[in-house]
């Protein structure tokens, strides 16, 4: 993840063989206008801290107008327009789409540029999810999730999994939308309308800016669809990067076939889970949105940034917004709610884990190796961490996944594949927090059998009386009036 996610500067434009090889020009974009400090690439001349060149000092207006060429000023001033103008909801999601294909096509850290997938990788990508459900047949109950597989490029993921952003995003945005306006004194609220609407506008397009810049650098990290643990594909899509298997496969020592093989085994598990557990998706998305309701603004900073606002220096408010601008509440229904959501997670990267091991282990020397790569990587954060850290005040972490996979395998071991997989049926029937803190416990529980309740309801509501049995001539004659013979 960037330092500087709320930067204005944005990276140079997308590249000749990324996203089906199309290429965008920016206005004003000419000769000698790409790479400099105050041209297209970074309209505003800000920079980035550390940053070579005029356009990374101390006093970037000077650099701007230092710098720049009519066109490109011309530039600058349009792009600061479109922001300023912005009625949109909380996010400016079309500013964070361009500003992620943007970081997208900058590149990783290491070198490893966007790409289209090409015929010879989309066809092993959708053999490896065919050989992968053939795999968890037998170590799942659960039927197949994958109606298609996909091969994607970065940039494809990023427009993929922008509708899923949104859904998580917006609510949290929104509150400091309005916290932006709410800083104002109630009476100079009324008078100050055109002011509350542009800080508004700016807070928009300053999220879409972080927004876009966090899933532009998560792009370059994912391998699939389902990495943070939460489905930010289509449904029933098996998705998989080839680009970034590559990379995650390079310094393992592990033939890429299985480097990819295991990871589409992940993948295709993950969408088995979401596409046949119907509550899962809003039980795990309605954990991520209550914790979110207990976070706070802080309208304190908030009001200290906005009493100094110099018009001339946006970044204050953008570097506001990124240094601890949210405060969970220390309240115990914000306790419970965070615990709701990383045993949630965990049930669900646990059951994964469990699940992806029985399948690989008798066919995959690597899998040991494998495994443990993918619990660090995932146990760690890494870019989903901080993604949502820095977005929502969130870190999406599987803090428990180990203890989780030990119940799950457990629960393999005592009560077989179908009643470990039967309690996804309802989220009632699901280990809790204290479960994983004593597995042995869970797993050895007496489980009420639910089955034959759900058929007497379903009987009786269908109108049938076969749900209850008769009674034995001597039982009615046995039952008083009072009790029994009214």
């Amino acid at each position: 993840m960037s330092d500087t996610p709320f930067g204005f500067g944005l990276p140079p434009e997308e590249p000749e063989d990324g996203d089906e090889g199309k290429k965008k020009e920016s206005p004003g974009q000419g000769q000698g206008g790409g790479q400099s400090a105050g041209g297209p690439g970074n309209p505003f001349g800000f920079g980035f801290p550390g940053a070579g060149g005029p356009g990374g000092g101390d006093n970037p207006f000077a650099a701007m107008f230092g710098s720049m060429n009519p066109n490109d000023l011309g530039a600058a001033f349009q792009q600061l327009g479109q922001m300023l103008s912005y009625e949109g909801g909380p996010v400016n999601w079309d500013m964070a789409k361009d500003i992620a294909r943007q970081t997208v096509s900058q590149g990783t850290p290491d070198g490893t540029k966007d790409a289209s997938v090409g015929p010879a990788e989309r066809s092993a990508v959708e053999e490896a999810v065919r050989l992968a459900d053939l795999w968890l047949d037998d170590a799942t109950s659960l039927p197949s999730g994958s109606g298609t597989a996909v091969a994607w490029s970065r940039a494809e993921w990023v427009e993929a999994t922008l509708p899923v952003w949104k859904e998580l995003v917006d609510p949290v945005a929104e509150r400091v939308g309005l916290a932006m306006g709410d800083v104002l004194p109630e009476e100079m609220q009324a008078m100050a309308g055109p002011l509350i609407g542009m800080m508004r506008s700016m807070g928009g397009a300053m999220f879409g800016q972080q927004i876009g810049q966090a899933v532009g650098v998560l792009a370059g990290e994912v391998v699939g669809s389902t990495d943070i643990g939460l489905p930010l594909g289509p449904s029933g899509k098996a998705a998989l990067l080839p680009v970034n298997i590559e990379t995650f496969g390079k310094d393992l020592g592990v033939d890429k076939d299985e480097v990819r093989l295991y990871l589409a085994l992940r993948e295709a598990a993950h969408q088995r889970l979401f596409s046949h557990v119907p509550w899962l998706r809003s039980h795990l998305f309605g954990a991520v949105e209550g914790y979110a309701r207990g976070i706070k603004v802080d309208t304190a900073k908030l009001e200290d940034v906005v009493g100094q606002l110099d018009p001339q220096n946006p970044e204050q408010l953008q570097e506001a917004l990124q240094q601890g601008m949210f405060q969970p509440e220390d309240s115990p229904a914000q306790k419970a709610a965070l615990a709701r959501l990383e045993t949630a997670l965990a049930l669900v990267e646990g059951w994964v884990d469990a699940v992806v091991h029985a399948a690989a282990k008798p066919r995959l020397s690597s899998a040991d190796a494998l495994r443990e790569t993918l619990r660090r990587r995932r146990a760690s954060g890494g870019p989903a961490e901080q993604t949502f850290a820095t977005l929502i005040g969130l870190e999406l972490r599987p803090r428990r996944l180990r203890d989780a996979s030990r119940l799950w395998a457990s629960l393999t071991d005592a009560r077989g594949v179908d009643g470990r997989d039967g309690l996804w049926e309802h989220p009632d029937m699901l280990p809790t927090a204290s479960d994983l803190d004593d597995p042995d416990g869970f797993v050895h529980r007496e489980q009420l059998d639910f089955s034959e309740l759900d058929k007497m309801l379903g009987e009786a509501a269908g109108g049938t009386s076969s749900a209850k049995p008769d009674l034995t001539k001597d039982e009615r004659d046995d039952q008083s009036p009072e009790d029994g013979g009214k």
